[in-house]
């Protein structure tokens, strides 16, 4: 039997395979897609929405203990965690039904399995063989392996999301975005939680004086961090789980219930072979840009010109799903001929603790690392009229402006996920800083705060 053949053929059914398998299908391309797992990816499925479903449930309790700042008298309170996470599991329920629902009315074939090169352009399902003239590799990440003695005994983040009963203790091999988000989510649970870093700052990429805003919450509610450790190892007890490790030079141990997984993400290429599929690889990377030659994407292999690679399955990029399907529709636009640039200066981002910590743009160090000198706008609103109607705790924000544009900006409060978008459209668009101050913003709002930001 010869190859089935194909236009395009996609590697992953998640934000960025199916953006880019739309985008190929609206243009009148055949298109295979291949998928190993659930239709839809780790962020319907396993990371952003039902990580979100938690985070409501935790900014519910947030808003309890609170609230006779606010007048209300609450006269006991029980977090029912398994009713929670049936409720979870009904908001996710039907999500891959409902995708391959889609593909199908598209005219899109589908496959399960796990793919494999066995070719520049032949890709392989156990015995089902297809080429393409262009092969995407949208396959996401998966956890950083963590090479520590006892690294087995961790609980990854999609396992976390799922326990049925909080745990008494947990401590987080990693201070990234997962564990500042679920770590608030178990610690207003009654867990706790302790987080180990070996960088010396958690959550590197973002502006430092918001991150520092965010441990200060999350030391409120009894997170301990520890940063710029050394991890040794994790090993079983009678007691539970201890992590031994050392910092500022002394040697120390925690013990736990659980151990988390909160060290970040990496590319998932494992099972592709793409030795055979002459995709090279560097640092568990594919390597893409203009190397592929005059006119290449930058999505493109350096060494196969017929393969792409998108979301998280691309390094370098915010490992962010709607970034993923940015990429998806860019990529999808490269393999049908045209020339693309992707833009990432405007993408808003989150982490989703309580508080929410929003950022766009640079940081102030970043920017300052480019030679800018931007006037730094930092205010604490929580004495502000916005923050006292919610008895906010944190409310802070800081705005970078140079010759009159937002170059950054980083929120940490109530409302940030929401207010950070008018920023990041400003920056998008070239609106001036002086024309959002001008803007008349309903009032009173968190947004309508604003004008005084800048």
């Amino acid at each position: 039997m010869g190859d089935e053949l194909f236009d395009a053929i996609v590697i992953g059914a998640g934000n960025a395979g199916l953006a880019a398998a739309g985008v190929l299908r609206g243009a009148g391309r055949t298109v295979l897609v291949i998928e190993a797992r659930e239709l839809g990816g780790t962020c319907p499925l396993r990371g952003c929405v039902p990580k979100k479903v938690l985070v409501a449930a935790a900014e519910a309790l947030d808003t309890i203990a609170r609230a006779a700042e606010l007048g209300i008298r609450v006269d006991g309170v029980h977090a029912d965690w398994s009713r929670v996470i049936d409720r979870q599991t009904a908001i996710i329920a039907g999500t891959s039904e409902a995708i391959e629902g889609d593909l199908v009315r598209r005219g899109v074939t589908l496959v399960r399995g796990a793919a494999r090169f066995i070719g520049p352009d032949r890709v392989a399902v156990a015995d089902r063989v297809a080429s393409a003239g262009r092969v995407l590799i949208a396959t996401g990440s998966r956890p950083r392996p963590l090479t520590l003695p006892g690294g087995d005994l961790v609980t990854m983040s999609d396992a976390l999301l799922t326990l049925r009963a909080p745990p008494r203790s947990l401590v987080f091999i990693g201070a990234g975005v997962i564990a500042f988000e679920l770590g608030h989510v178990f610690a207003r649970l009654g867990t706790r939680v302790t987080m180990l870093e070996v960088a010396p700052r958690p959550l590197g990429m973002i502006d430092q004086d918001a991150v520092a805003e965010l441990v200060r919450a999350s030391a409120e509610i009894g997170i301990t961090l520890h940063t710029g450790v050394t991890l040794e190892c994790i090993v079983r007890t009678d007691e539970g789980l201890r992590v031994d490790y050392g910092v500022d030079g002394t040697r120390q141990s925690v013990i736990a219930e659980r151990v988390g997984h909160g060290a970040g993400r990496v590319a998932d290429l494992d099972g592709l072979d793409l030795a055979a599929g002459e995709v090279r690889v560097e640092r568990g990377a594919v390597v893409i840009g203009s190397a592929s030659g005059a006119g290449a994407s930058p999505f493109q292999s350096v060494s196969n010109a017929r393969v792409f690679v998108a979301g998280d399955a691309l390094a370098g990029t915010p490992q962010l799903s709607p970034v993923a399907t940015y990429e998806g529709r860019l990529v999808a636009r490269a393999m049908l001929g045209e020339e693309v640039n992707a833009d990432y200066t405007a993408l808003p981002s989150c982490v989703f603790s309580v508080p929410t910590l929003a950022s766009v743009g640079l940081s102030e160090a970043a920017a300052k690392a480019r030679g800018m000198a931007p006037e730094v706008k930092l205010n604490d609103m929580t004495s502000w009229r916005s923050g006292r109607t919610y008895a906010e705790r944190h409310a802070w924000a800081k705005v970078l402006v140079l010759d009159d544009r937002i170059i950054g900006a980083h929120l940490v409060g109530h409302g940030a996920a929401e207010t950070i978008h008018p920023l990041a459209l400003a920056m998008k668009h070239g609106i001036r800083a002086s024309e959002l101050k001008d803007f008349v913003w309903a009032y009173p709002s968190f947004s309508s705060d604003l004008k005084y930001l800048l």
